[in-house]
């Protein structure tokens, strides 16, 4: 399916997860907003869940980039946690969600929103939405909170981390029959040859991430092989980044712009 094919239909934008990996994202909505074209609802996991939010709530995606920029150092959202179970504690992020989302909840955004988490102690998936009375803080925060690194998040008496764990590109949750899937750990998010640094503390990390690459990759492909809709799936270049590469912004940015043209 090319881009054309959703220019008179409704359709159902879904942003996968991905850490820094996401603001190729902003590329893709960019390109969007050049072509005047508005989905119909958004899906998002982790990082597309943090962005598509912004969405949602009709910020342009000049706004959202300019967000990304002021709090693309590390340190700036990043305060480390000695007690608990992740190395991160949750309080600079959510002061910086406070700024972005407000006490809005999930009803009061302009296109509708479906945001992916997983419930840790049972591994099912939990989507909020407009029917839950809920906000979107809580919702970001539940599905971007990464097992160990972030805090995981409590709403409502249930604890939730990250949505990657059961779906991280939500094509499932589409209420249309046609989708626009942005997945930033697709096909292009993986080096061609193994790692080969001096230091064997850089190889094994990176053959850590790959290995997580994977596996999230390959679950993105069950769900689609098994989808009854029309989709179009856009995979921007993201192997050469990390997804901590938060400083590098500009050129991750970069690797969703054009990718609309038919």
């Amino acid at each position: 399916m090319r881009v054309s094919d959703i220019d008179t239909k409704a359709f159902s934008l879904v942003l996968s997860g991905g850490g820094a990996l996401g603001i190729a994202h902003l590329g893709v909505l960019h390109d969007l907003e050049t072509r005047s074209l508005v989905p119909s609802e958004i899906i998002g996991t982790s990082m597309g869940g943090i962005i598509g939010a912004c969405l949602a709530l009709g910020m342009r995606e000049s706004e959202i980039y300019e967000a990304i920029v002021r709090f693309s150092s590390v340190s700036k959202w990043i305060k480390f946690s000695f007690s608990g179970n992740a190395i991160v504690d949750n309080s600079k992020i959510e002061a910086i969600f406070t700024t972005l989302y407000g006490d809005k909840k999930m009803k009061e955004t302009l296109i509708p929103l479906k945001i992916i988490a997983t419930d840790i102690y049972t591994g099912q998936k939990r989507v909020f939405t407009a029917k839950d009375d809920v906000t979107i803080k809580d919702a970001v925060l539940a599905t971007m909170a990464i097992p160990g690194i972030f805090d995981e998040h409590s709403i409502q008496n249930r604890t939730y981390a990250d949505g990657f764990l059961c779906e991280n590109l939500g094509v499932n949750e589409a209420s249309f029959d046609t989708l626009l899937a942005v997945d930033v750990l697709g096909t292009n998010a993986f080096e061609k040859t193994l790692p080969d640094n001096f230091f064997k503390t850089s190889n094994v990390l990176e053959m850590f991430e790959r290995s997580m690459r994977l596996l999230i990759y390959n679950q993105t492909q069950t769900h689609i092989k098994h989808l009854k809709k029309e989709i179009l799936l856009i995979e921007p270049h993201t192997s050469d980044y990390t997804t901590f590469s938060f400083h590098k912004h500009q050129e991750i940015r970069s690797r969703g712009l054009g990718l609309l043209d038919d």
